[in-house]
C-alpha cells in the first residue's frame, strides 16, 4: 500500500479579496509584503519597483494624463493604505475610497406617453410656464413638431396633427392650446432597414422576362 501525500490546496474562497483584479494576486501579495518591510529605504525601493511592474502590466495607462500618479494611487489603494512609502505625488485620501457614494434616486412619477419620455414632459412644463406671446407660441409649435416626429418614430405610422395637438393640450394641463387647424411639419422618412434579402439576380430576371423556360433548338 502506497502512502498518499496530502496536498495543501489554496482555494479562492480562503484567500484575501482582490482589491483590483486587473493586477492579479501576485501584485497584491507583493504590495502586502512591502507593507511589512521595516527598513524604510528598502520599503521605498520595493514600492517603486512594484509601480514599474504595474505600469508594464497596464500599458494602456500610458495614454492617461499623469499615469504614474494613477499607479501610485492604486498602489496605496491595493495595500488598504497600510503601505508607508514616499510617493512623488500627494497620497490619496483614505476616506474618499471608503465612504460609500450617495445613492442616486430614480425619477419618480408615471410617464403619460412613454414614447415622448420624461425629458419632453419637462420641456412642456417649461414652455407652459412662459408668458403668453409670440415666443411661447413659437416654442409650443416647435414642441408639437418634435412630438409628431417622436410619435412616427415610435409607432412606425403616420398620425393626424389633431392627435398631437390634443396630446400636447393634455400633457400641459390645457396651458398650451394650439388651434386645431395648425399644420405640423412632416417628419423625415425613416431609412428602410436592410433585411438581408437579396432581389432576383440578373439571370433570374432575364429568365422571368423570357418566360422562365429553356430554349431548345430544333434539329
Amino acid at each position: 500500500m502506497t502512502n498518499t501525500k496530502e496536498l495543501n490546496m489554496e482555494y479562492n474562497t480562503g484567500r484575501n479579496r482582490l482589491v483590483m483584479p486587473e493586477y492579479g494576486r501576485h501584485i497584491q501579495k507583493l504590495i502586502e509584503y512591502a507593507a511589512t518591510v521595516k527598513d524604510e529605504e528598502e520599503r521605498n525601493k520595493l514600492a517603486k519597483a512594484i509601480v514599474n511592474v504595474m505600469g508594464q502590466l497596464n500599458p494602456h495607462l500610458r495614454d492617461i494624463t499623469d499615469f504614474k500618479h494613477k499607479l501610485w494611487d492604486q498602489l496605496f489603494i491595493i495595500s488598504d493604505f497600510t503601505l508607508d512609502a514616499d510617493s512623488p505625488y500627494p497620497k490619496p485620501d483614505q476616506l474618499t475610497f471608503r465612504v460609500k457614494p450617495r445613492q442616486i434616486a430614480y425619477p419618480s412619477g408615471r410617464i403619460k406617453y412613454r414614447h415622448y419620455g420624461k425629458t419632453l414632459e419637462q420641456v412642456i412644463e417649461t414652455v407652459s410656464a412662459m408668458e403668453d406671446g409670440a415666443p411661447k407660441d413659437q416654442m409650443s409649435l416647435g414642441v408639437a413638431n418634435f412630438m409628431k416626429m417622436l410619435y412616427v418614430m415610435w409607432n412606425k405610422d403616420s398620425v393626424a396633427d389633431e392627435v398631437i395637438i390634443e396630446q400636447l393640450k393634455q400633457m400641459s394641463d390645457s396651458r398650451i392650446v394650439l388651434p386645431m387647424d395648425t399644420k405640423l411639419q412632416q417628419p423625415p422618412e425613416q431609412p428602410v432597414r436592410n433585411t438581408g434579402r437579396k432581389g432576383p439576380s440578373r439571370r433570374n430576371r432575364s429568365r422571368g422576362q423570357s418566360g422562365g423556360g429553356r430554349n431548345y433548338r430544333k434539329n
